[in-house]
């Protein structure tokens, strides 16, 4: 996939795609700070702010072979509110999200706006490769890791939009009920009721009983916000 892809032809961000081979070859290097950076690239870089770039669906088909890789399994600095798990699961999260970009709701989404989807080559080459990344991500459905699991749970939900893979959602259907909806992350259990309420399926019992914003202020610690407060009182501001 190095090899073959005409990387200099390509785009992301903030320029053409030159230096995404080597963020896809730090994924795994030995070195945890290297591996951190590089994974941060890929959510900053070449799927910024969940938008596909010609770069993209070659990047995810990389990340897709790599799943297996032994190497995979080592750690990955956090962010804070990132989900638990090496950084095999934090690469099936991402998948999670470049399939996201590519699912039935953006399309509609795209197509309200007056863009339509099928215009736009990055959206219809992630689209095109749902397959392959579907069959790379199932693989973990059963992972012994219950972080990697969930990830790989989540990562398969956009790609049954594919109208050739739509037949797996029976399959898929337990998991979320069994696996999902009973994660401890809210965001996972919310994830697979909004699924399964899309698929058609009961959801009684399932309602996610939480503010899905209310973390991200409540998790903060009122001598952090005392220490933001002071560092605004001493900046040197310009205005």
């Amino acid at each position: 996939m190095l090899a073959r892809t005409a990387w200099s032809t390509l785009d992301h961000a903030y320029d053409t795609a030159e230096d995404v081979p080597q963020i896809l070859l730090d994924l795994v290097d030995a070195d945890p700070r290297v591996r951190s950076k590089a994974l941060s690239r890929l959510h900053h870089v070449v799927h910024h702010q969940n938008t596909l770039y010609t770069a993209t669906a070659p990047a995810a088909m990389y990340v897709a072979g790599i799943l297996g890789d032994a190497r995979t399994l080592e750690t990955v600095e956090k962010e804070p509110h990132a989900f638990p798990g090496p950084m095999r699961a934090e690469l099936l999260e991402w998948l999670d999200s470049v399939a996201n970009a590519a699912d039935d709701e953006t399309a509609a989404t795209m197509r309200r706006f007056g863009f339509p989807p099928e215009e736009y080559p990055p959206f219809v080459e992630v689209c095109r490769i749902r397959p392959q990344l579907f069959h790379a991500v199932s693989a973990f459905l059963d992972d012994p890791d219950m972080d990697v699991r969930a990830a790989a749970i989540s990562a398969c939900i956009p790609l049954l939009d594919d109208p050739r893979l739509i037949h797996h959602r029976d399959t898929l259907v337990p998991l979320l009920r069994d696996d999902l909806a009973a994660n401890a992350l809210w965001q996972y259990r919310e994830r697979a009721v909004d699924a399964l309420a899309s698929w058609g399926q009961d959801t009684t019992g399932l309602e996610v009983r939480q503010e899905r914003y209310a973390f991200c202020d409540a998790e903060r610690r009122p001598q952090t916000r005392a220490a933001e407060t002071q560092g605004w009182e001493d900046a040197d501001l310009p205005f």
